[in-house]
Order: C-alpha cells, then structure tokens, then sequence
C-alpha cells in the first residue's frame, strides 16, 4: 500500500510541480471563496504549502471553516488536479525557513521575519487528476475521429485518489 500512496503523491506532483499559483477556495459565509496562491514546497507528500499574510481574510475563512479545495490547471499540459482536505495557519519559524524561497519575498518584502508572515498548509484527503495528451495534434485527432465516429474523444487518464 505504502508504494502504491508514494506512487500517486509521485503523479500528484508530476502534475502540479511546474504549476506555480493554485487556486485555493475557503468559505466563508457559506459562500465560496477562490484565490491565485503561490505554492511553496520541493515536492508532494500529502500536504501543499502556501505562504499568506495572517491579517488575509482567508486566514479567517480557513480558522473558521478548515476544508478547502486547491486546484491546478495547465490547458499547454492538458493536465488538471483538484485537490481537498484540512487547512491550518502554521507559523512556526523552522517551517517558514524550510519553504522560503526568493521568488516569495516579491509579495513580502520584509522577508522571512515579516510579522504578518505565516504558511497555510493544506492537508490533503483526497485528489482527482485529469491528464491529457499534451499533442494539439493529438487532441485534434481525437476530437475528429469522436466527431466522425460519434464516440466520445480520448481525454486521457481521470483518477481519484484517497490522499490519507
């Protein structure tokens, strides 16, 4: 089992390692709330860090209501990952220091020891992946031969996977 979960984490984040920003959505006010999120971590073992501002009014949606949904998208991949779980405000100075990278001080200045600086971190239960032929030729072939046939095309491998 422990292979087949290190398998899909290693798919997970063969999807989502080149992705930059997430779109990670809270709620608040039973409204649904969506936001671009830089990611912050070398690789994907259950849980996706992002860093935050603590006076953000997500921090509030995420202490008040913890499940959150992060999603991925890249249309020159043809690849799409949605992710759901738990998250936290974390600002303990060793996790900050472990995802800090010079690309993050662009929206803090102030660096690592901004006092409004914290990570939010994303537990993660359970994904589901759409990944698709990345070929323009490949997919147009696809959705030719779907029309001429009247099959549905080929969009390439769909899973759901339990994360925890």
């Amino acid at each position: 089992m422990a292979n087949n979960r290190q398998d899909d984490n290693e798919k997970i984040w063969s999807l989502i390692k080149d992705a930059h920003i997430a779109m990670l959505t809270s709620e608040r006010d039973g409204r649904l709330y969506s936001r671009p999120m830089g990611a912050s971590q070398r690789a994907f073992d259950g849980s996706l860090w992002f860093f935050t501002r603590k006076s953000s009014p997500k921090v509030v949606e995420v202490e008040a209501h913890r499940e959150v949904n992060v999603s991925y998208a890249s249309a020159s991949d043809n690849s799409y990952v949605s992710l759901s779980g738990r998250a936290w405000i974390v600002e303990d100075r060793a996790a900050i220091d472990e995802h800090w990278n010079e690309w993050i001080k662009t929206w803090f200045p102030d660096g690592k020891d901004d006092p409004d600086l914290a990570l939010i971190r994303v537990d993660v239960d359970t994904a589901e992946y759409w990944d698709g032929p990345s070929s323009k030729m490949v997919v147009a072939f696809d959705y030719l031969k779907a029309r001429m046939t009247g099959k549905t095309p080929d969009m390439g491998e769909n899973r759901k996977i339990d994360v925890r």
